[in-house]
């Protein structure tokens, strides 16, 4: 009997201190094509924790995506960035910068520390669901993920 093969779901780091923002990405993944699962860390320092399997995240799972905010507590996205690119084992993991910051050295900033691309959250609460849901079906359904 040849049984389907199982999928595991996606597992996704959102490393986000809006609450708002952390919502509003739940509800967007909710109902994606692909089944994920949403691990949220609020700042910079816990993201590492979380990549790095310290602490209360010694049991995390390697995130297969990765959503980034830059503005952050303890330390920034950009470090974060920085350090994620610069470990053998983490950089093949995808970034998506994701913030509200539009200035060009940000952008610049981002890519030259090799995000994979850089989106930035509109105020308005139906163009962010709808962003969400573009980059749902791009990274979760369009694009071939690197192995773990």
């Amino acid at each position: 009997m040849n049984e389907a093969p199982t999928v595991r779901p996606i597992e996704i780091l959102m490393v986000e201190d809006n609450p708002g923002d952390v919502r509003l990405t739940r509800e967007a993944l909710k109902d994606a094509k692909v089944s994920n699962t949403l691990h949220v860390v609020e700042d910079g320092a816990a993201a590492l924790d979380f990549l790095y399997q310290r602490g209360a995240h010694d049991t995390a799972p390697r995130p297969d995506l990765i959503l980034l905010d830059l503005n952050l507590p303890k330390k920034n996205g950009r470090e974060v960035l920085a350090e994620i690119k610069q470990d053998a084992h983490l950089k093949t993991i995808p970034v998506v910068i994701l913030t509200t910051s539009q200035a060009e050295e940000d952008v610049l900033r981002a890519y030259s520390l090799h995000a994979n691309c850089y989106i930035t959250k509109p105020a308005d609460f139906i163009q962010f669901t709808k962003i969400l849901r573009t980059i749902e079906e791009f990274w979760l359904t369009i694009v071939m993920l690197p192995p773990k």
